[in-house]
């Protein structure tokens, strides 16, 4: 670079600045898609240490207190209402306050099973994220309803069989290795949450 004028080498600087920034931009972008992805996910299966993760270290929970832990209790209580779940994200907006923080709504579709009834709601996700030592996170999800209702024709569990499909018995969620893990020792909740465990 010694042999580019002292001007062009200005230029050529500023274009590298520019790009690396645009860079992280897009990376930052595509770190807040999949967080907000994981998380449905990751509730789905019950892998409570890999949601609590996806918080920062000092993150709020209110009256459970400060950190992991206490989201760690409040999603353990809030996890057991019901017995499956399926939360589709269908839609993903955010806006990048500065390079390390960052506000955003998720708009998802989710569905419980309770017992015989199968509710179904329509939330946003209110999101605050912060990017620490490289990593996006979220420091708050404060949820909001549109609206929830029951299935007027229920799905039904794992003996259901349609034409075509005889013997085939769905896998979920006990696929996650983190579901049985979650359910241990709490056969009577379960009992009252599910004909189909």
């Amino acid at each position: 670079m010694s042999d580019v004028p002292g001007d062009d080498l200005q230029q050529l600087r500023a274009t590298c600045e520019r790009l690396a920034a645009r860079l992280d931009r897009v990376e930052s972008e595509l770190a807040l898609t999949r967080l907000a992805n994981a998380y449905a996910f990751a509730a789905d299966a019950r892998d409570l240490d890999g949601l609590v993760e996806m918080f920062v270290d000092d993150v709020d929970c209110g009256r459970f207190g400060v950190g992991r832990d206490a989201l760690r209790d409040s999603y353990n209580i809030v996890h057991r209402q019901f017995y499956r779940t399926v939360h589709h994200v269908v839609g993903h907006t955010f806006e990048l306050i500065d390079d390390d923080h960052a506000s955003g709504r998720v708009m998802m579709r989710a569905e419980h099973e309770v017992g015989d009834r199968w509710v179904v709601g329509m939330l946003c996700m209110f999101d605050t994220y912060e990017r620490r030592d490289g990593t996006w996170y979220f420091v708050r999800r404060k949820p909001e309803s549109w609206y929830s209702t029951e299935y007027d024709d229920q799905p039904r569990g794992p003996d259901w069989t349609p034409s075509g499909w005889e013997g085939r018995v769905p896998r979920l969620p006990q696929l996650n290795p983190t579901w049985a893990t979650f359910w241990e020792g709490d056969d009577e909740r379960v009992e009252t949450l599910t004909r189909y465990p």
